[in-house]
C-alpha cells in the first residue's frame, strides 16, 4: 500500500509561483505513473500533470506552458513547479500514484493541499 503526503500549498498573488511536493512511502521505481490532479468548487477533478517511471510527461493544455512536473528518486517525491499562477488555478491539488502489474492496477491518493491564487 502506497501512502502519499502533499505539501507546499498556500496563498499566492496572480503571476506568482508555488512548488507542490508529494512524498511517497514506496520507492518511485515501484510506481508506474505519478500525477497531480486538482478540483475546484463545483467542478470535476481533472488531471494537471503526470510523469511515468520512464520519464514521459503529460500536461493539461491550460498549464503546459506554466507548470513542470518532476521526480526525485532519492527522496521518493514528485514535485509540481507552478509559475505565472492565475486565479483559475485555485483548487485543491491531489497527488496520485498508479501501480501497474500484469493482472491488476492499484491507485492511491493523497489528502490534498489547497492552492489559492488571489490578490
Amino acid at each position: 500500500q502506497v501512502q502519499l503526503v502533499e505539501s507546499g500549498g498556500g496563498l499566492v498573488q496572480p503571476g506568482g509561483s508555488l512548488t507542490l511536493s508529494c512524498a511517497a512511502s514506496e520507492n518511485i521505481f515501484s510506481i508506474s505513473v505519478m500525477g497531480w490532479y486538482r478540483q475546484a468548487p463545483g467542478k470535476e477533478r481533472e488531471l494537471v500533470a503526470s510523469i511515468s517511471s520512464g520519464g514521459s510527461r503529460n500536461y493539461a493544455d491550460s498549464v503546459k506552458d506554466r507548470f513542470t512536473i518532476s521526480t526525485d528518486s532519492a527522496k521518493n517525491t514528485v514535485d509540481l513547479q507552478m509559475n505565472n499562477l492565475k486565479p483559475e488555478d485555485t483548487a485543491i491539488y491531489y497527488c496520485n500514484a498508479e501501480q501497474r502489474f500484469v493482472s491488476k492496477r492499484n491507485n492511491y491518493w493523497g489528502q490534498g493541499t489547497q492552492v489559492t491564487v488571489s490578490s
